[in-house]
Protein backbone atom coordinates (compact mmCIF):
# COMPACT_ATOMS: atom_id res chain seq x y z
CA UNK A 1 0.00 0.00 0.00
CA UNK A 2 1.30 3.71 -0.87
CA UNK A 3 2.27 5.46 2.38
CA UNK A 4 -0.48 7.94 3.33
CA UNK A 5 0.60 11.25 4.99
CA UNK A 6 -0.44 11.98 8.29
CA UNK A 7 -0.15 14.97 8.93
CA UNK A 8 -3.01 17.63 8.95
CA UNK A 9 -3.38 19.58 5.94
CA UNK A 10 -2.01 23.43 6.24
CA UNK A 11 -5.01 25.74 6.09
CA UNK A 12 -4.44 28.20 2.94
CA UNK A 13 -3.52 31.91 3.92
CA UNK A 14 -3.02 35.03 1.69
CA UNK A 15 0.49 36.13 2.22
CA UNK A 16 1.34 39.82 0.76
CA UNK A 17 2.16 39.62 -3.00
CA UNK A 18 2.79 42.14 -5.57
CA UNK A 19 -0.21 43.41 -7.68
CA UNK A 20 1.92 43.21 -10.64
CA UNK A 21 2.96 39.97 -10.64
CA UNK A 22 0.36 36.84 -10.82
CA UNK A 23 0.35 34.90 -7.50
CA UNK A 24 0.99 31.42 -8.14
CA UNK A 25 1.30 27.82 -5.84
CA UNK A 26 4.12 25.81 -5.37
CA UNK A 27 2.90 21.97 -5.64
CA UNK A 28 4.87 19.61 -4.50
CA UNK A 29 4.40 15.80 -3.91
CA UNK A 30 6.60 12.35 -3.41
CA UNK A 31 5.47 9.13 -3.33
CA UNK A 32 8.35 8.31 -1.16
CA UNK A 33 10.28 10.29 2.02
CA UNK A 34 13.17 8.37 0.70
CA UNK A 35 12.84 8.91 -3.13
CA UNK A 36 15.78 11.63 -3.19
CA UNK A 37 16.07 11.54 -6.96
CA UNK A 38 12.84 13.57 -7.23
CA UNK A 39 13.43 15.34 -3.58
CA UNK A 40 11.22 17.53 -2.18
CA UNK A 41 14.17 20.11 -2.67
CA UNK A 42 15.20 19.77 -6.08
CA UNK A 43 11.41 20.19 -6.72
CA UNK A 44 11.01 23.62 -4.89
CA UNK A 45 14.40 24.88 -7.40
CA UNK A 46 12.79 23.41 -10.51
CA UNK A 47 9.33 25.47 -9.44
CA UNK A 48 10.77 28.55 -8.59
CA UNK A 49 12.65 28.84 -12.03
CA UNK A 50 9.34 28.22 -13.39
CA UNK A 51 7.97 30.62 -11.70
CA UNK A 52 10.94 33.01 -12.49
CA UNK A 53 10.66 32.66 -15.70
CA UNK A 54 6.95 33.41 -16.33
CA UNK A 55 6.59 36.16 -13.90
CA UNK A 56 4.60 34.71 -11.09
CA UNK A 57 5.05 35.49 -7.45
CA UNK A 58 4.79 32.51 -5.60
CA UNK A 59 2.92 33.11 -2.16
CA UNK A 60 2.63 29.63 -0.43
CA UNK A 61 3.76 25.91 -0.85
CA UNK A 62 1.45 22.59 -0.63
CA UNK A 63 3.69 19.71 -0.28
CA UNK A 64 2.06 16.06 -0.12
CA UNK A 65 4.67 13.75 0.81
CA UNK A 66 4.12 10.21 1.27
CA UNK A 67 1.33 10.53 -1.64
CA UNK A 68 0.69 8.12 -4.55
CA UNK A 69 -0.37 10.19 -7.76
CA UNK A 70 -1.11 6.80 -9.28
CA UNK A 71 -3.70 6.02 -6.58
CA UNK A 72 -4.96 9.64 -5.14
CA UNK A 73 -6.11 12.51 -7.59
CA UNK A 74 -4.96 16.18 -7.23
CA UNK A 75 -8.29 17.19 -5.38
CA UNK A 76 -7.98 13.80 -2.74
CA UNK A 77 -4.55 14.72 -1.45
CA UNK A 78 -4.58 16.21 1.91
CA UNK A 79 -2.86 19.33 0.95
CA UNK A 80 -3.22 20.34 -2.42
CA UNK A 81 -7.34 19.25 -2.21
CA UNK A 82 -7.52 22.31 -0.18
CA UNK A 83 -5.82 25.00 -2.15
CA UNK A 84 -8.19 23.56 -4.98
CA UNK A 85 -11.61 24.64 -3.05
CA UNK A 86 -10.25 28.15 -2.96
CA UNK A 87 -9.03 29.20 -6.37
CA UNK A 88 -9.60 33.15 -5.90
CA UNK A 89 -6.30 32.87 -3.55
CA UNK A 90 -3.73 32.59 -6.50
CA UNK A 91 -4.12 32.73 -10.31
CA UNK A 92 -1.25 29.66 -11.35
CA UNK A 93 -0.20 26.33 -9.77
CA UNK A 94 3.57 24.98 -10.66
CA UNK A 95 4.59 22.36 -10.54
CA UNK A 96 8.24 20.83 -11.18
CA UNK A 97 6.89 18.13 -13.65
CA UNK A 98 3.92 16.40 -14.84
CA UNK A 99 4.50 13.19 -12.84
CA UNK A 100 4.52 15.40 -9.55
CA UNK A 101 0.65 16.66 -10.40
CA UNK A 102 -1.01 13.69 -11.88
CA UNK A 103 0.15 9.70 -13.32
CA UNK A 104 -3.07 8.97 -14.65
CA UNK A 105 -4.87 10.09 -18.12
CA UNK A 106 -8.06 10.69 -16.29
CA UNK A 107 -6.92 12.44 -13.25
CA UNK A 108 -5.08 15.24 -16.11
CA UNK A 109 -8.33 16.03 -17.92
CA UNK A 110 -9.77 16.18 -14.40
CA UNK A 111 -7.31 19.31 -13.79
CA UNK A 112 -7.41 20.60 -17.24
CA UNK A 113 -10.92 21.19 -16.96
CA UNK A 114 -10.87 22.59 -13.48
CA UNK A 115 -7.92 25.16 -14.70
CA UNK A 116 -10.32 25.74 -17.28
CA UNK A 117 -13.77 26.23 -15.30
CA UNK A 118 -11.79 28.68 -13.16
CA UNK A 119 -9.39 30.51 -15.75
CA UNK A 120 -6.33 29.57 -13.47
CA UNK A 121 -3.25 28.21 -15.35
CA UNK A 122 -1.48 25.20 -14.96
CA UNK A 123 2.55 25.08 -15.39
CA UNK A 124 4.45 22.00 -15.47
CA UNK A 125 8.23 22.06 -15.22
CA UNK A 126 10.28 20.23 -18.65
CA UNK A 127 13.24 18.99 -17.35
CA UNK A 128 13.92 18.09 -20.55
CA UNK A 129 13.46 21.50 -22.17
CA UNK A 130 14.11 25.32 -21.92
CA UNK A 131 10.72 26.53 -20.81
CA UNK A 132 7.96 24.76 -19.14
CA UNK A 133 4.80 23.50 -19.96
CA UNK A 134 1.80 26.51 -19.56
CA UNK A 135 -1.74 25.48 -19.62
CA UNK A 136 -3.06 28.72 -19.52
CA UNK A 137 -7.48 29.25 -19.96
CA UNK A 138 -6.78 30.34 -23.70
CA UNK A 139 -4.43 27.77 -24.13
CA UNK A 140 -4.18 26.08 -27.95
CA UNK A 141 -5.84 22.55 -27.98
CA UNK A 142 -1.46 21.76 -29.12
CA UNK A 143 -0.85 22.35 -25.28
CA UNK A 144 -3.78 20.24 -24.19
CA UNK A 145 -2.83 17.30 -26.08
CA UNK A 146 0.83 17.64 -25.07
CA UNK A 147 -0.07 17.53 -21.47
CA UNK A 148 -2.32 14.62 -22.06
CA UNK A 149 0.74 12.95 -23.99
CA UNK A 150 3.10 13.57 -21.02
CA UNK A 151 0.23 11.81 -18.55
CA UNK A 152 -0.32 9.16 -20.07
CA UNK A 153 3.96 8.46 -20.53
CA UNK A 154 3.71 9.11 -16.58
CA UNK A 155 1.08 6.36 -15.96
CA UNK A 156 2.42 3.57 -18.16
CA UNK A 157 5.27 4.36 -16.53
CA UNK A 158 3.56 3.74 -12.61
CA UNK A 159 3.00 0.39 -14.42
CA UNK A 160 5.69 -0.95 -15.25
CA UNK A 161 7.05 0.03 -11.91
CA UNK A 162 4.07 -1.48 -9.77
CA UNK A 163 5.01 -4.59 -12.30
CA UNK A 164 8.53 -4.81 -11.26
CA UNK A 165 7.78 -4.48 -7.30
CA UNK A 166 5.33 -7.12 -7.86
CA UNK A 167 7.80 -9.45 -8.78
CA UNK A 168 10.57 -8.25 -6.28
CA UNK A 169 7.97 -9.34 -3.68
CA UNK A 170 7.19 -12.47 -5.11
CA UNK A 171 10.82 -13.38 -5.06
CA UNK A 172 11.41 -12.05 -1.91
CA UNK A 173 8.34 -13.95 -0.74
CA UNK A 174 9.93 -17.15 -1.83
CA UNK A 175 13.21 -16.31 -0.61
CA UNK A 176 12.00 -15.51 2.95
CA UNK A 177 13.05 -11.85 2.68
CA UNK A 178 11.17 -9.03 4.17
CA UNK A 179 10.27 -6.61 1.29
CA UNK A 180 8.45 -3.55 2.93
CA UNK A 181 5.08 -3.12 4.33
CA UNK A 182 2.93 -3.40 7.04
CA UNK A 183 5.12 -5.67 9.72
CA UNK A 184 3.22 -8.07 11.51
CA UNK A 185 2.05 -7.66 15.13
CA UNK A 186 4.59 -9.25 17.05
CA UNK A 187 7.88 -8.78 14.91
CA UNK A 188 10.40 -6.09 13.67
CA UNK A 189 12.34 -5.43 11.04
CA UNK A 190 16.27 -7.07 11.66
CA UNK A 191 18.83 -8.12 9.17
CA UNK A 192 18.56 -11.01 7.29
CA UNK A 193 21.63 -13.66 8.87
CA UNK A 194 23.16 -13.80 5.17
CA UNK A 195 23.90 -10.28 5.65
CA UNK A 196 21.63 -8.79 2.77
CA UNK A 197 18.26 -8.09 3.16
CA UNK A 198 16.12 -7.85 5.92
CA UNK A 199 13.98 -10.29 7.47
CA UNK A 200 11.48 -10.20 10.66
CA UNK A 201 12.50 -11.33 14.25
CA UNK A 202 10.48 -10.92 17.32
CA UNK A 203 10.06 -7.82 18.73
CA UNK A 204 10.12 -7.81 22.63
CA UNK A 205 7.43 -5.74 23.61
CA UNK A 206 4.42 -6.92 21.11
CA UNK A 207 5.57 -10.48 20.96
CA UNK A 208 4.97 -10.49 25.18
CA UNK A 209 1.33 -8.68 24.16
CA UNK A 210 0.72 -11.32 21.63
CA UNK A 211 0.99 -14.24 24.06
CA UNK A 212 -0.94 -12.22 26.94
CA UNK A 213 -3.66 -11.68 24.47
CA UNK A 214 -3.63 -15.86 23.89
CA UNK A 215 -3.98 -16.64 27.19
CA UNK A 216 -6.95 -14.13 27.18
CA UNK A 217 -8.37 -15.75 25.05
CA UNK A 218 -8.03 -19.14 26.54
CA UNK A 219 -9.14 -18.20 29.66
CA UNK A 220 -12.42 -17.36 28.37
CA UNK A 221 -12.60 -14.01 27.52
CA UNK A 222 -14.11 -12.35 24.40
CA UNK A 223 -12.63 -10.61 21.65
CA UNK A 224 -14.56 -7.36 22.39
CA UNK A 225 -13.32 -7.70 26.31
CA UNK A 226 -9.68 -8.10 25.25
CA UNK A 227 -9.91 -5.39 22.65
CA UNK A 228 -11.42 -3.05 25.49
CA UNK A 229 -8.80 -3.80 28.32
CA UNK A 230 -5.88 -2.97 25.53
CA UNK A 231 -7.52 0.27 24.73
CA UNK A 232 -7.80 0.87 28.36
CA UNK A 233 -3.93 0.37 29.00
CA UNK A 234 -2.43 2.33 25.50
CA UNK A 235 -1.23 -0.67 23.78
CA UNK A 236 -0.94 0.30 20.22
CA UNK A 237 -2.76 -1.43 17.35
CA UNK A 238 -0.24 -3.44 14.74
CA UNK A 239 -0.40 -0.18 12.15
CA UNK A 240 0.58 2.10 15.18
CA UNK A 241 3.07 -0.17 16.58
CA UNK A 242 4.60 -0.02 13.01
CA UNK A 243 4.83 3.39 12.86
CA UNK A 244 6.39 3.44 16.57
CA UNK A 245 8.67 1.54 15.31
CA UNK A 246 9.37 3.63 12.26
CA UNK A 247 9.42 6.75 14.28
CA UNK A 248 5.88 8.05 12.78
CA UNK A 249 3.23 9.30 14.34
CA UNK A 250 0.81 6.21 15.80
CA UNK A 251 -2.63 8.05 14.28
CA UNK A 252 -3.52 9.17 10.79
CA UNK A 253 -6.88 9.02 8.05
CA UNK A 254 -9.72 6.47 8.32
CA UNK A 255 -12.73 6.96 6.36
CA UNK A 256 -12.60 10.33 6.30
CA UNK A 257 -11.52 11.38 9.86
CA UNK A 258 -8.14 11.95 11.50
CA UNK A 259 -7.15 9.81 14.38
CA UNK A 260 -4.21 10.58 17.33
CA UNK A 261 -3.96 6.78 17.62
CA UNK A 262 -6.17 3.87 16.55
CA UNK A 263 -8.21 1.67 18.72
CA UNK A 264 -8.03 -2.17 18.92
CA UNK A 265 -11.47 -3.83 17.52
CA UNK A 266 -12.41 -7.44 17.79
CA UNK A 267 -12.07 -7.69 13.72
CA UNK A 268 -8.47 -6.34 14.51
CA UNK A 269 -7.63 -9.25 16.91
CA UNK A 270 -9.49 -11.66 15.19
CA UNK A 271 -7.03 -10.83 12.07
CA UNK A 272 -4.21 -10.83 14.63
CA UNK A 273 -5.02 -14.01 16.22
CA UNK A 274 -5.89 -15.97 12.71
CA UNK A 275 -2.37 -15.11 10.50
CA UNK A 276 -0.11 -17.86 10.19
CA UNK A 277 2.60 -14.94 10.92
CA UNK A 278 2.35 -15.72 14.48
CA UNK A 279 4.12 -19.27 13.97
CA UNK A 280 6.84 -17.03 11.48
CA UNK A 281 5.45 -17.90 8.17
CA UNK A 282 5.63 -15.59 5.16
CA UNK A 283 2.34 -14.54 4.18
CA UNK A 284 0.32 -13.27 1.34
CA UNK A 285 -3.19 -11.87 1.02
CA UNK A 286 -3.55 -14.02 4.44
CA UNK A 287 -2.35 -17.37 3.59
CA UNK A 288 1.21 -18.62 4.15
CA UNK A 289 3.41 -18.61 1.07
CA UNK A 290 4.91 -21.92 0.39
CA UNK A 291 8.32 -23.08 -1.32
CA UNK A 292 7.46 -25.62 -4.62
CA UNK A 293 7.60 -28.71 -2.19
CA UNK A 294 4.69 -27.41 -0.33
CA UNK A 295 7.10 -26.08 2.45
CA UNK A 296 6.07 -23.26 4.54
CA UNK A 297 8.50 -20.23 3.62
CA UNK A 298 9.69 -18.91 7.05
CA UNK A 299 10.03 -15.10 7.68
CA UNK A 300 11.06 -14.43 11.36
CA UNK A 301 11.25 -17.40 14.48
CA UNK A 302 7.52 -18.28 15.66
CA UNK A 303 5.77 -16.74 18.30
CA UNK A 304 3.43 -20.04 18.36
CA UNK A 305 3.87 -23.55 17.48
CA UNK A 306 1.99 -25.18 15.07
CA UNK A 307 -0.35 -27.04 17.50
CA UNK A 308 -0.38 -23.42 20.12
CA UNK A 309 -1.47 -22.01 16.74
CA UNK A 310 -4.17 -24.66 15.39
CA UNK A 311 -5.47 -25.30 18.88
CA UNK A 312 -6.08 -21.42 19.13
CA UNK A 313 -7.87 -21.53 15.79
CA UNK A 314 -10.11 -24.46 16.89
CA UNK A 315 -11.21 -22.13 19.80
CA UNK A 316 -11.65 -19.17 17.70
CA UNK A 317 -13.73 -21.00 15.36
CA UNK A 318 -16.04 -22.61 18.18
CA UNK A 319 -17.06 -19.22 19.74
CA UNK A 320 -17.88 -17.80 16.18
CA UNK A 321 -21.97 -18.33 16.01
CA UNK A 322 -22.30 -16.23 13.34
CA UNK A 323 -24.78 -13.89 15.15
CA UNK A 324 -24.74 -11.04 13.39
CA UNK A 325 -24.75 -12.57 10.08
CA UNK A 326 -25.71 -10.18 7.25
CA UNK A 327 -29.00 -11.57 5.37
CA UNK A 328 -29.14 -8.82 2.88
CA UNK A 329 -26.26 -7.13 0.98
CA UNK A 330 -26.44 -3.57 1.86
CA UNK A 331 -29.84 -2.79 4.16
CA UNK A 332 -31.71 -0.04 3.52
CA UNK A 333 -30.33 2.37 6.34
CA UNK A 334 -26.73 1.45 6.46
CA UNK A 335 -24.71 4.71 6.82
CA UNK A 336 -27.76 6.71 7.57
CA UNK A 337 -29.38 5.21 10.98
CA UNK A 338 -27.09 6.29 14.14
CA UNK A 339 -27.05 5.87 17.75
CA UNK A 340 -28.07 8.82 20.24
CA UNK A 341 -25.73 7.20 22.98
CA UNK A 342 -22.34 7.81 21.16
CA UNK A 343 -22.89 8.81 17.51
CA UNK A 344 -21.76 5.94 15.94
CA UNK A 345 -23.63 3.87 12.67
CA UNK A 346 -26.16 1.02 13.65
CA UNK A 347 -25.92 -2.31 11.79
CA UNK A 348 -28.27 -4.41 10.51
CA UNK A 349 -28.06 -8.15 12.38
CA UNK A 350 -30.00 -10.98 11.52
CA UNK A 351 -32.67 -12.93 14.01
CA UNK A 352 -32.90 -16.29 13.52
CA UNK A 353 -36.02 -17.86 12.58
CA UNK A 354 -37.50 -14.27 11.68
CA UNK A 355 -37.91 -12.41 8.33
CA UNK A 356 -36.23 -9.38 9.97
CA UNK A 357 -34.07 -8.17 11.54
CA UNK A 358 -32.38 -5.42 13.96
CA UNK A 359 -30.29 -2.07 13.53
CA UNK A 360 -28.21 -2.49 16.59
CA UNK A 361 -25.36 0.29 17.88
CA UNK A 362 -22.06 -1.54 17.07
CA UNK A 363 -19.66 0.51 19.17
CA UNK A 364 -18.10 -2.53 20.81
CA UNK A 365 -16.87 -3.50 17.63
CA UNK A 366 -15.28 -0.15 16.95
CA UNK A 367 -13.19 -0.42 20.46
CA UNK A 368 -15.75 2.29 21.77
CA UNK A 369 -17.93 2.10 24.94
CA UNK A 370 -21.36 3.64 24.27
CA UNK A 371 -23.16 5.01 27.55
CA UNK A 372 -26.33 4.03 26.08
CA UNK A 373 -26.56 1.58 22.67
CA UNK A 374 -29.46 1.97 20.68
CA UNK A 375 -31.67 -1.04 19.01
CA UNK A 376 -35.05 -1.32 16.93
CA UNK A 377 -36.90 -3.91 14.63
CA UNK A 378 -35.68 -2.98 11.43
CA UNK A 379 -39.12 -3.12 9.27
CA UNK A 380 -39.89 -0.79 12.46
CA UNK A 381 -37.43 1.47 12.08
CA UNK A 382 -36.72 1.50 7.37
CA UNK A 383 -40.64 1.83 7.44
CA UNK A 384 -40.17 5.21 9.83
CA UNK A 385 -37.40 6.09 7.64
CA UNK A 386 -39.20 5.97 4.40
CA UNK A 387 -42.62 7.45 5.65
CA UNK A 388 -40.24 10.48 7.74
CA UNK A 389 -38.86 10.93 3.73
CA UNK A 390 -41.64 10.98 1.88
CA UNK A 391 -43.61 13.65 4.33
CA UNK A 392 -40.44 15.85 4.55
CA UNK A 393 -39.53 15.76 0.47
CA UNK A 394 -43.70 15.93 -0.15
CA UNK A 395 -42.38 12.81 -2.77
CA UNK A 396 -44.08 9.37 -3.70
CA UNK A 397 -41.21 7.78 -5.33
CA UNK A 398 -39.88 4.83 -4.29
CA UNK A 399 -36.82 5.21 -0.90
CA UNK A 400 -34.08 3.20 -2.01
CA UNK A 401 -30.42 3.44 0.46
CA UNK A 402 -29.15 5.43 -2.74
CA UNK A 403 -31.62 8.04 -2.84
CA UNK A 404 -31.78 8.68 1.26
CA UNK A 405 -27.40 8.51 0.84
CA UNK A 406 -27.96 11.62 -1.83
CA UNK A 407 -30.29 13.58 0.09
CA UNK A 408 -28.23 13.57 3.28
CA UNK A 409 -31.14 12.13 5.53
CA UNK A 410 -30.01 10.86 8.97
CA UNK A 411 -32.02 8.82 11.62
CA UNK A 412 -31.09 9.00 15.10
CA UNK A 413 -32.26 5.79 17.41
CA UNK A 414 -31.96 6.51 21.09
CA UNK A 415 -32.12 3.31 23.52
CA UNK A 416 -35.39 2.45 24.80
CA UNK A 417 -37.12 1.07 28.06
CA UNK A 418 -37.57 -2.42 29.33
CA UNK A 419 -40.88 -3.46 29.81
CA UNK A 420 -43.88 -1.91 28.65
CA UNK A 421 -46.46 -4.92 27.80
CA UNK A 422 -48.56 -5.41 24.47
CA UNK A 423 -47.75 -2.04 23.09
CA UNK A 424 -44.09 -2.36 22.30
CA UNK A 425 -45.29 -5.25 19.42
CA UNK A 426 -47.47 -2.73 17.79
CA UNK A 427 -44.67 -0.99 15.95
CA UNK A 428 -41.95 1.19 17.17
CA UNK A 429 -41.68 3.99 19.80
CA UNK A 430 -41.31 7.17 17.44
CA UNK A 431 -40.51 9.31 20.66
CA UNK A 432 -37.16 7.79 20.65
CA UNK A 433 -36.87 8.45 16.83
CA UNK A 434 -35.26 11.58 15.21
CA UNK A 435 -35.33 12.04 10.93
CA UNK A 436 -33.42 15.05 9.68
CA UNK A 437 -32.20 15.64 5.85
CA UNK A 438 -28.79 17.71 5.22
CA UNK A 439 -30.52 20.96 3.42
CA UNK A 440 -31.26 22.24 6.50
CA UNK A 441 -34.76 20.78 7.67
CA UNK A 442 -34.76 20.48 11.71
CA UNK A 443 -35.07 16.74 13.02
CA UNK A 444 -38.61 15.96 13.11
CA UNK A 445 -39.82 13.88 15.97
Amino acid sequence: MPKRNHRPAPQPSRPAFSAERPRALAALRLSQLTNVTTSPERQRGTVRLCAEQLGFTLIAETADLGVSARNTSPFERPSLSTWLQQPDAYEAIVWSHVDRAVRSVVHMTELIAWGQRHARTLVFGNPDGDSPLVLSPQTDSSSVQRCMDLAQVAEQEARTLSSRLTSSHEALRMIGRYGGGLVPFGYQKSPHPSGSGWCLAPDPGSAAIVRAIVDDVRSGLSLIAIARKLNDTGVPVPRGRHAQLQGRPMGGRRHGRDFERFRWTSGTLSKVLRSPSLMGHRVHQGRTVRDPDGTPVLIGLPLLTQAEFDSLQELLQSRSTGSHRRIRATSLLTAIAHCSGCGGRMYFAARKGCPYGDYVCRATARGDVCPAPAAMRSDWLESYAATRFREVTASDSPVSRQLLLDSGARVIVAKGCRGGGPARLTGPDTSRLSFAISDGTQPNR
